[in-house]
């Protein structure tokens, strides 16, 4: 499971329809286009998954479709049980334990946010609803309580049913303390800064924004990374050059959601049927801005679009 547990994870995004419903043709047509691009695994319901607007029945329906492509085809997913309410994601961890995934993601619960102890009660509970099935605790910088390395890792040794956390990283600082305290655990980074946490040392891999923007690009970039990781740093440098320039003013000047520009990444890249639109309340990004920023993501990072 460790070795599974590894590399470019491509996220699953929700195509959403003009009348508010999700889109299940298109997300089929997603699903078997990630496939093919041969990634290290798909992951469902994260933050660019919506998981914050959905039903209980369209989470259901959405897993379903997931594993059962999935499945055929030989390609290892997660399922994210993502919640902000602990009762209804215990309902969600049970459901996604029967569809035999190679782990399940799980989110502390955030109206108010938990001590210690209780973070520690609540992935046990969570623990107890998947049975065989390893969990991947999600603690994304917008959480209401941001969990450093030493606390992270008090947590997972206590809660040994935690195989992985999804966390954004940070200076040297916060590397060493990564490998001070996570060793062992398997530490999924922004994607965008993948080669630098495989060159520390401490990345296991990443549920990948990059993956959004083109998922065989993606995965070929991780590859590099084992054997030439000067080159991919180069492309990394670049990545994060584009994002920052490009990308992230759409959320610090204009307030959209990081939904909002992951489905941006999707347009841009141009490989699925995803679209920009997000479910009210939540604003999305105009198609045009897509298509006004391809030839820029393709002139400052063309080895994405080669592969």
């Amino acid at each position: 499971m460790s070795d599974m547990l590894r590399g470019n994870w491509a996220t699953l995004l929700l195509p959403i329809a003009a009348d508010e419903s999700i889109d299940f043709g298109r997300l089929a047509e997603e699903i078997d286009l990630v496939v093919a691009a041969r990634v290290d695994g798909i992951y469902s319901n994260g933050t660019a998954g919506e998981l914050h607007n959905q039903t209980e029945a369209e989470y259901a329906a959405i897993q379903a479709l997931l594993a059962e492509r999935c499945r055929a085809a030989g390609m290892p997913f997660v399922i994210g049980a993502c919640q902000p309410d602990p009762s209804l994601a215990r309902q969600r961890v049970t459901l996604a334990r029967d569809l035999g995934p190679a782990a399940i993601q799980v989110v502390l619960p955030d109206w108010w946010p938990v001590t210690e102890a209780e973070a520690l009660d609540f992935l046990e509970l969570m623990a107890e609803a998947a049975g065989p099935v390893p969990l991947i605790l999600y603690n994304p910088p917008h959480a209401k309580r941001v969990l450093a390395p030493d606390e992270l890792g008090r947590l997972v040794r206590a809660a040994p049913a935690v195989a992985g956390v999804k966390l954004a990283d940070g200076d040297d600082a916060w590397y060493a303390a990564a490998k001070q305290h996570l060793s062992g655990t398997a530490l999924f980074i922004p994607g965008h800064h993948l080669a630098t946490g495989m060159k520390q040392g401490v990345a296991a891999g990443a549920f990948s924004n990059v993956a959004c923007l083109s998922p065989a690009g993606a995965q070929a970039w991780t590859d590099r990374m084992a054997v030439d990781i000067e080159g991919a740093l180069d492309l990394e440098r670049r990545i994060c050059r584009f994002m920052d320039e490009h990308v992230v003013p759409f959320r610090s000047l204009h307030g959209y959601s990081n939904a909002a520009l992951d489905k941006l990444l999707a347009a841009i890249g141009g490989w699925g049927p995803v679209g920009t639109r997000l479910r009210r309340p939540y604003r999305w990004i105009d198609d045009a801005e897509a298509l006004r920023l391809r030839p820029v993501a393709q002139s400052m990072m063309p080895e994405l679009f080669a592969a």
